[in-house]
Order: structure tokens, then sequence, then C-alpha cells
């Protein structure tokens, strides 16, 4: 492939990090919430600001741009996938974008990657677009974002499936047996059937985490579904986090039950809008949402090196 010479500019590094520090994750979070308050999204993930702490994690490095030592940008890539090409997100200060830093950060990742990429556009916007296409990446995967209002009796309830009850999550108690049913509803999913102990450790450690918004359906004593729900407090969403059926289990309505009641449990809560992410090739699941009054709102593009 083809790449453009990187806009030079005085007293630009960028250092390859195997862990930040607490200070480094510190000034790394405050670019990510400067740039999320100027775009009106994140620009990593979820996933990815939780690897900013609790030391080295396998498969992921950390990359500061400096000038002059002042830190404008920010990049990570995670190669964990056994198949898939390295995963990466990047952000540049909004304060000093247009100088080549995004480029420079993508250049970079492309080399760490030896050149085999995926990297995220997080709302797909005309500059991170631009940057794939210079950067030689090809369009591939879209991540839709859909949202629907909440209202008192804006989600009816679905009937279950029979011999199944729902219970809240026991954490401490559930953690082995979620883990399962998750990395079996998500066999094909990159990122969400790969989670580990730690990575639910992570996010129950987070402050928005409550198991009384985390939906477990039963049968015969094994948890065969789940809905855990999401609360955004400060831009009051909620978010239907993620829906899984073991595979044995699909088909039988319980998925558009299990997402019911989530969405019931977040409408009591006042929220007045909900949103959830789903992969724009999932049909089975667009349908269900669209049954449920969700549409598309924004969405994220992965783009990949063609080898």
């Amino acid at each position: 492939m083809t790449i453009d010479a990187v806009i030079p500019e005085p007293g630009r590094q960028i250092h390859s990090l195997d862990e930040l520090s607490a200070e480094q994750a510190d000034a790394v979070s405050a670019m990510l919430s400067e740039a999320a308050r100027s775009d009106g999204m994140q620009a990593v993930s979820e996933q990815g600001r939780l690897q900013l702490r609790g030391g080295p994690r396998e498969g992921v490095r950390h990359f500061l741009l400096t000038v002059e030592g002042l830190l404008v940008g920010y990049a990570q890539l995670e190669d964990t996938d056994p198949v898939e090409a390295p995963a990466a997100e990047l952000v540049v200060h909004p304060s000093h974008r247009g100088r080549g830093h995004g480029r420079a950060l993508g250049t970079t990742l492309l080399d760490a990657s030896g050149k085999r990429l995926r990297m995220w556009a997080h709302g797909g916007k005309p500059a991170a677009r631009h940057l794939a296409q210079v950067l030689g990446l090809t369009l591939f995967r879209e991540l839709r974002q859909l949202r629907r209002p909440l209202g008192p009796d804006s989600v009816p309830p679905q009937d279950y499936p029979r011999g199944v009850t729902v219970r809240t999550f026991v954490p401490g108690e559930d953690d082995a047996e979620w883990l399962a049913v998750n990395a079996a509803a998500f066999a094909h999913h990159p990122e969400q059937g790969a989670l580990t102990q730690r990575d639910l450790d992570d996010r129950k450690a987070e402050p928005w985490f409550d198991p009384q918004g985390f939906f477990l359906a039963v049968r015969d004593g094994e948890i065969i579904g789940f809905h855990w729900t999401k609360v955004h407090a400060e831009e009051q969403l909620g978010e239907v986090y993620v829906v899984g059926i073991r595979p044995d289990a699909q088909g039988g309505g319980l998925g558009k039950a299990l997402t019911a009641t989530g969405l019931r449990h977040l409408a009591a809560q006042g929220l007045p809008t909900a949103m959830l992410y789903v992969d724009a090739d999932n049909p089975a699941a667009l349908r269900v949402y669209g049954q449920l009054g969700f549409v598309t709102h924004e969405v994220d593009l992965m783009y990949r090196t063609e080898s």
C-alpha cells in the first residue's frame, strides 16, 4: 500500500508502552473526555478505556503521542484474537487536530501490527474516514447504535417460554456460568465472546454496575440467556448493554422477552431513552429491535488492511 508522508512537526514523539502509569492513564482519560465533549461520542470504546488501568494486559499496547512533552494523541492496539488482525483505536486532542498527528499514530499502528490492522472510526466522522483511506484501509464492518424512547407504559411485557424463570445476577456466584453462556452465545463475535473473568471484574468495579439490572433467564437451574442493562447517568440513557441466548435455547422468543424485561426496568428508573449497539449484518437482531421500536441513531465503522 502507499501512504502519504507524515507531516513532520518539531518535538513530536510517539511512545509505545505495555502499561500506563496512573498519571498517564489520568492524562489519557482527560483527553478522551475533552474529545468526547467536542465530538459528541467517545473515540475509544468502553473496553479500551477499561484497559487504560490495572497493569499490563496480554496483547494490549498503548501509544502516547506528545509534542514538546505535551500529550496530544493516544492509540491502543489489541492483538488478542487468534484469527483476526490486531484492532486499534486512536484519538487526537481537539485543539491539536489538522497537524498530521492522526496520520502519525495510524502509521505507527500499521508498523506495530506488521501492516495487518483493523481500526475503528467511532461515529464514522469524515476525518476518520479520510484517515482510513490515507492509510490504505477498507471498510468491512458497520456497528449501529439504535435508540428508542422510553415511558411508563411504552414497553409491553413479553411471554417467556414454558419452564423459564427470570432472576438477577449474583456477583461471585454466577460469574463462571455466565461467562460460559456468554462465550457460547457470542462464539462468532470477536469482542463480546472473548470476555474473561478479568473483563467481568473490570465492569463489576465500575460505578454504573448494578446487579439488579442484570437479568438471567433460568431453566432447570441453568442459565440459558441474559440481558445486562447499563445506565449512563450523565446522559440519562439506558442501554441494552448485552443480550445473549445460549445456542440450544435460541429461536423461542427468549431474546425478545429478556429485552422487554430490561427495557421495562430502565423505564421504571425514569430514563427517557434506551440505546443499544448491533452489527449491521445481523438481520435477526435488527428485526427484533425494530419490532421493539428501535431506529438507527449513529454508526461506528471498522476498517482493515486488505492483506
